[in-house]
């Protein structure tokens, strides 16, 4: 079993996501998470190898076709349409698994749909490759510079006129997880979040970023936990509300991108993590089962 999490760059027209979930073929469509401040919907795909590479690459055929990142305004940095396909290995799935995956799927999409593919993490041909963040950084805008830097694994040389570039790759479970705060100032979530992350001296496999939420009048930290072993969400949350309330700004809520591991939230309830929902309805394990029956 394979898990895929493909990042679309449309999060305020839910015509064409709704377009892009019904191209989608061969494997089950767990959820979709949209936010119009960052202008991404978060799709989650399961199914075998063989099922998961064929909706994968309908998904970007379809997302391809429909979007346009020459007029996309959005928080979240971003360098494609669709901006990353990550695959997932779930349960005894080997990792080596979703690297041979994003393999067929990169070179697919590269050569089918003339999109550049840049492979990371797992699947990275070199180890300067494995981070999305620096193959990622200057964004759509600044591709064609990234380009004289760094050629794609796949496809065209050049970047593709409205699509952009593609990331596609491998990695582990991976919770994407924000605390909204009761604040209007970026610059305090922007120092919440250089505070927590790990590249600070801060929590253990989690990154953050803060944003500006211009529908909400708020700011928010935005993060990844990349090892909920090491790093739950409780934890984040704690952490993030305990620099809040140095700098002198409460926590109004959280959120959960897509779905999670249940070891992730560690016990935790709703009121725990000031959450608008009951976070079982998140948790990754539930919605196979589901999908199985």
């Amino acid at each position: 079993m394979i898990e895929c999490v493909p990042n679309v760059s449309e999060g305020r027209d839910r015509r064409i996501v709704e377009k892009i979930a019904a191209s989608i073929i061969g494997c089950h469509l767990l959820d979709i998470h949209s936010d119009p401040d960052h202008h991404r919907s978060v799709f989650t795909l399961i199914g075998d190898e063989r099922q998961i590479a064929e909706g994968a690459v309908a998904l970007m055929k379809s997302a391809t076709a429909l979007l346009d990142l020459r007029t996309h305004r959005g928080v979240h940095p971003r360098m494609g349409a669709v901006d990353v396909i990550p695959f997932v290995p779930v349960g005894s799935t080997p990792m080596s698994t979703c690297v041979a995956v994003a393999q067929r799927v990169g070179r697919s999409i590269g050569d089918g749909l003339g999109v550049p593919v840049f492979l990371y993490g797992a699947a990275a041909q070199s180890p300067s490759r494995t981070s999305l963040a620096s193959i990622r950084r200057g964004g759509f805008e600044h591709l064609s510079t990234k380009f004289e830097e760094m050629l794609p694994d796949y496809g065209p040389t050049i970047p593709h006129a409205s699509a952009g570039a593609v990331a596609i790759g491998a990695r582990p479970l991976l919770v994407a997880y924000n605390v909204l705060l009761d604040s209007t100032d970026v610059s305090i979530a922007k120092q919440i979040a250089a505070t927590i992350r790990e590249a600070n001296g801060g929590l253990p496999g989690l990154k953050a970023l803060g944003f500006e939420l211009a529908s909400r009048q708020r700011v928010q930290v935005s993060m990844n936990l990349t090892d909920v072993s090491a790093t739950t969400i409780p934890a984040a949350f704690n952490a993030v509300r305990r620099e809040a309330k140095r700098l002198g700004v409460g926590v109004l809520e959280s959120e959960i991108v897509g779905l999670i591991p249940r070891r992730a939230l560690d016990g935790a309830t709703a009121s725990d993590l000031l959450l608008p929902y009951d976070p079982q309805d998140r948790i990754l394990e539930i919605r196979i089962e589901g999908s199985e029956r």
